[in-house]
Parts: C-alpha cells; structure tokens; sequence
C-alpha cells in the first residue's frame, strides 16, 4: 500500500500539521513515511501545501506532481490541485469560500463543513481535524490510535489537554463527510 496525498489551503488553516499527524500516524505504524511542506514566506494567510507519502515499501522520492488524494482547503488550491488528483484517486474539500467548486467525474469528490463544523463545536483551531476526520472516513489508512499518538507528537505539551477535542472533531469529520456530485452543464 502506498497512498501520496497533498493538503493545500492557506497557512493558518492547520494544513502542514494535518500532514505531521498523517506522517506520525504513519510511522506508528512502521510505514514508510515522507513529510514535504511548502509555503510561502507569509505563512499565516498565504498559500501553504504539504505532500505526505505513506507506503508499506521504501519511498523513492518525496516529490510529486499526481496524488491518490487532494485534500483543497482553498480557491487557490483548488485551481492548482484539482487536475493533479490520478484518475480514480479522491478530492476532499471545503466549500467555505469555494465559488468554482470541483468538475471531473473520473475521480471520486467529497466535501466535508469543516469551517462550519469547527465553529459549532467552539473552536475553529480544531478545523483540520474535521477535515482529517473526513479523510480517514474515506480513506482509513491510519488507525485513530495511531492519530491520537500522532498529536501528542505533534502538539506541544502545552496543548495536550485539547486532545479530547480534537479526538471528537476527528470523530465528527468521520460521521459529516459526504459525496459531492458533479453536475452535468446543460447548454442551450
């Protein structure tokens, strides 16, 4: 099993600590692990995406230009990501602030509130983890133990009393993800 996913949004939506979880969860589970961010030198409020590689086998190189999986936070990263996904392969996105929302049917789409879901439970720092617990609903690659390690790991010690809540909002993204339908343009 190898699974290539790139998360992409704006720095400040918790994109690159998504993909830390996603690696540590990995290595927890003695896979293969590759961890690669980019942003830009504005982080908070500018573009920022992460490539993550998971795989039974050894990784030959961390760089990628086709995914199993886009997770699109963004316009912006929709725009860049959305022919990127290998046909087949799964598009998870919010459509806060989406207006041109996802158009191939020769992959399998899914759209998950995550900014509506992270306000209704209280905090909207907990928004990528909805968004991870969407993920992990379609595409169950990691075992939730192995994510709960992966934020201790991540998170500083500080932080470790919001595990309970991240827990549940990994928990809520997992029961609020839907398929996304493309509909068909008709013109006249």
């Amino acid at each position: 099993m190898t699974e290539e996913i790139i998360i992409a949004g704006f720095g400040g939506q918790g994109v690159l600590s998504m993909g830390k979880i996603l690696a540590y969860s990995g290595i927890m589970q003695n896979q293969e692990v590759s961890w690669m961010p980019s942003y830009g030198p504005e982080m908070r409020g500018g573009t920022a995406n992460v490539t993550v590689i998971l795989s039974d086998d050894r990784i030959s190189s961390p760089y990628l230009k086709i995914f199993d999986t886009a997770i699109i936070l963004n316009q912006q990263s929709m725009d860049k990501f959305e022919e990127s996904v290998k046909p087949g392969g799964v598009l998870i996105y919010d459509p806060n602030g989406i207006s041109h929302h996802p158009t191939r049917t020769d992959i399998n789409i899914y759209q998950i509130e995550g900014t509506k879901l992270a306000a209704e439970m209280g905090n909207k720092k907990i928004f990528n983890m909805v968004i991870l617990g969407g993920f992990l609903k379609v595409k169950p690659i990691v075992q939730l133990e192995n994510v709960i390690e992966g934020l201790k790991k991540s998170l500083s010690e500080r932080y470790h009393h919001l595990i309970p809540l991240n827990t549940e909002a990994i928990s809520t993204g997992m029961n609020k993800i839907t398929p996304f339908k493309v509909e068909k343009q008709v013109f006249s």
